[in-house]
C-alpha cells in the first residue's frame, strides 16, 4: 500500500542532490513540500496535504541514510596528499591479443626514466593508457600497429590519498565527484585503487578541481 512517507521517501532518493541538501539541513521542508506536493499526489493518484509531505521530510532528513553525509565529511576532513599533474595524453586502445604484449613491452622501455608518469585502466572492450607528454612519442612507437580509437593531449591530472576508511563508507565518489559538477569540471577519465583516485580533466579545469578537493578538507 502507497502512503505519503512512502511516495516522498521514492520521490527524494531519485534526486540525489536534493538527498544531500536534505541531510544538511539547508531546505526549507515547508517550501519543498508544496513544490513536490503534485508529483506526490500523482504516484499516489488521490490528494496529499503539504503538512503530511513536511512530517515525511523531516523524518527523511533525521534518518541515518541520509546522515551518512556527516561521516563522508569526516573522512574527507582526513584527505591525504593531494598531487597535480599537467601535460598528459590520453590515449584509448581497443583491446586486442596482442595488446598485453605492447604495454609489457612500453613497461620495460620506461623502466629507466623515474620522471615518467605511467597509469592505465582495462575495460571489457578498450583500454586506457594515460602518460607523460614526454612518453608520446614511444607509445606512437611502440603501439603504432594496435587499434587507436582516441588520443587526447594537455589533460591534467589531480591525484588524492584517501583515508583507509573510505571503503567502509558509502557516497565518498559521489559525495566529491558532486561537487566537482557544482563547479563545471568536466572529468574525462577516473582510475582508483583502494586508498587513492586519479581524475583525468582538460588543463583549463585544473585549478578550479584542485580548489573544490582541497576545500573539501574545510566542511
Amino acid at each position: 500500500m502507497k502512503t505519503i512517507a512512502s511516495e516522498v521517501l521514492d520521490y527524494i532518493k531519485t534526486k540525489p542532490f536534493l538527498m544531500s541538501a536534505l541531510s544538511q539541513g539547508i531546505i526549507n521542508l515547508t517550501s519543498l513540500a508544496r513544490e513536490i506536493q503534485p508529483d506526490i499526489e500523482k504516484s499516489l493518484k488521490k490528494s496529499a496535504k503539504s503538512g503530511a509531505i513536511v512530517m515525511a521530510l523531516k523524518r527523511i532528513s533525521d534518518n541515518q541514510e541520509f546522515l551518512s553525509t556527516h561521516k563522508i565529511v569526516r573522512v574527507l576532513k582526513n584527505l591525504g596528499d593531494i598531487t597535480v599533474r599537467s601535460s598528459l595524453a590520453d590515449y584509448c586502445f581497443k583491446i586486442t591479443d596482442t595488446l598485453l604484449l605492447s604495454q609489457a613491452k612500453f613497461l620495460d622501455q620506461i623502466k629507466s626514466e623515474p620522471n615518467a608518469f605511467y597509469t592505465s585502466s582495462r575495460g571489457v572492450a578498450e583500454c586506457n593508457i594515460i602518460v607523460s607528454q614526454n612518453l608520446i612519442d614511444t607509445v606512437d612507437t611502440i603501439f603504432q600497429s594496435e587499434f587507436c580509437l582516441d588520443k587526447e593531449v594537455n589533460l591534467s591530472a589531480i591525484t588524492v590519498k584517501l583515508p583507509t576508511d573510505n571503503v567502509q563508507i558509502p557516497g565518498i565518489y559521489y559525495f566529491i565527484f558532486q561537487r566537482l559538477s557544482w563547479e563545471g569540471v568536466n572529468i574525462k577519465e577516473v582510475i582508483s585503487t583502494s586508498n587513492e583516485f586519479t581524475i583525468l580533466m582538460d588543463e583549463n579545469s585544473v585549478n578550479v578541481a584542485f580548489e573544490v578537493i582541497k576545500n573539501l578538507k574545510l566542511l
